[in-house]
This record gives C-alpha cells, sequence and structure tokens, in this order.
C-alpha cells in the first residue's frame, strides 16, 4: 500500500476513535472502552511512527489509565498533524471527513424546507427562555430534594 494511502487511513481510525472515546465518556462507559482505545491509538502511534520517524518527538503512546478525554484528545492531535499530507480530490469540502455533499440534492431540501426551518429557528428562540426557566427550578428542586 502507497505511504500516503496508507497515513490517510489511519488518520480515519484516529478519527473514528476520537468519536468513540468522546461518546463512551459522555455515556458513562469509561471502563468498558478505555482499554481497547488506548490500545488502538499506541498501535496506530507506533505504525505511523515507523512510516514517518518524527512522530515521536512529538507524541507519545498513552498509559493505560488515561481518561477517554486524554485519548479523544490525542487522537485528534495526532490525526491533525498529518493533515497536510493527505489529499482530497477533488472534495468541496476540503478537509471535511466522512462528508458527502450534493449541490441538487441540498438546492431542492432548501426549497421544500426553507420556511419550515426558519419556523423552527423563530420556535426556538420564542421558547428558550422558558425552556432554560423550567429545567433550572428542576435542577433546583432536584437539589433541596
Amino acid at each position: 500500500m502507497e505511504k500516503e494511502q496508507e497515513i490517510a487511513k489511519l488518520v480515519n481510525v484516529l478519527r473514528k476513535t476520537s468519536r468513540m472515546a468522546q461518546q463512551s465518556s459522555w455515556s458513562g462507559s469509561e471502563e468498558e472502552t478505555r482499554a481497547y482505545t488506548v490500545a488502538q491509538y499506541n498501535r496506530v502511534l507506533s505504525r505511523l511512527s515507523e512510516l514517518d520517524d518524527t512522530v515521536n518527538t512529538v507524541f507519545q503512546p498513552l498509559a493505560d489509565d488515561d481518561a477517554l478525554s486524554v485519548v479523544a484528545m490525542a487522537c485528534r492531535q495526532l490525526a491533525a498533524y498529518f493533515e497536510d499530507e493527505i489529499k482530497h480530490a477533488g472534495s468541496p469540502w476540503g478537509k471535511i471527513y466522512g462528508a458527502a455533499f450534493d449541490n441538487d440534492s441540498f438546492k431542492e431540501f432548501w426549497k421544500d424546507s426553507a420556511k419550515e426551518i426558519e419556523d423552527l429557528g423563530e420556535f426556538i428562540r420564542e421558547n428558550i427562555e422558558t425552556w432554560a426557566n423550567n429545567r433550572k427550578s428542576a435542577s433546583e428542586n432536584e437539589s433541596t430534594s
């Protein structure tokens, strides 16, 4: 496999691992996923170090007990290190990964739905204060109980 193509694949793995780590952290399943995500990051780092020996001067392996938020951040930083090397052949989105955009479909969607989206935005603006006050009241009631 060509070096450039392998780097692009490994960066994709880093991005997915970062998302998985962040979601697991939010959902409270940190214990179940920490070992896997740390090991995955360390394997990718090891392979990228073989492909580019300058990586070891900036990045180091993660410890087994690092939090998932640290794993997510490390994955994003390591992926960012290689962004300039990844080609974005003809992508109108540049460096946005995993995104596809069809201009004609979006124009059709916007033509059909613009008013509804505008109405939704207006509804949110009109009701956000009430929602925030209700949430605050509920939170205060829980803390006094």
